[in-house]
């Protein structure tokens, strides 16, 4: 498998300690973050610009892992960013910001969440009872990015609070979409 740069985009508020996200950027080698400057209040064109200048710099081709809000991030950034240098996306969990009884104020700045195709191979993992998308919403999702789909039944939000650990089956999802 080629070298690549997992860029990994939290939601809103940041990933725990418990998260996946954090936990493999923790056992990856060359994984990195995106900063923003306040997790718990977006500015949309901010988080696109902190997201740019992560792929534009990165050492080598880039894997972007998202969670939640960084889903609908990736999406408004594909319209205009360097997508080039991008192989894959794994989109996990994404927030329906678009239903405002299912996510905070923080959040609707990123609404409406582009429908535009994305132009690289992209994952989108979901959850049956997640609180903050409907399962057929993220099925939508997944289809207007043109992205394969996967429900994995019941994992709440699929965050730290969900239990996953590790996650070692949402690794091996992203090893998947890696060898396509």
């Amino acid at each position: 498998m080629r070298q690549t740069t997992m860029l990994i985009l939290p939601g809103l508020g940041d990933a725990g300690l418990s998260h996946w996200q954090t936990l493999w950027q923790i056992s990856t080698p060359g994984a990195q973050r995106v900063e923003q400057e306040d997790l718990d209040n977006p500015v949309l064109s901010e988080w696109i610009d902190n997201l740019q200048e992560a792929v534009v710099n990165a050492p080598s081709p880039v894997v972007l892992v998202a969670h939640s809000l960084g889903c609908a991030l990736v999406a408004h950034w594909a319209r205009s960013g360097a997508t080039g240098r991008v192989i894959a996306a794994m989109l996990v969990a994404p927030a329906d910001i678009e239903q405002e009884a299912r996510t905070p104020p923080a959040t609707w700045c990123l609404a409406p969440i582009p429908r535009d195709p994305l132009p690289f191979p992209t994952l989108v993992v979901a959850s049956r009872d997640d609180s903050y998308v409907d399962i057929n919403r993220a099925q939508e999702f997944a289809q207007a990015w043109r992205a394969t789909f996967v429900d994995i039944g019941r994992a709440g939000h699929i965050n730290g609070k969900s239990g996953l650990g590790a996650w070692p089956e949402g690794r091996h999802l992203l090893n998947e979409l890696l060898l396509k």
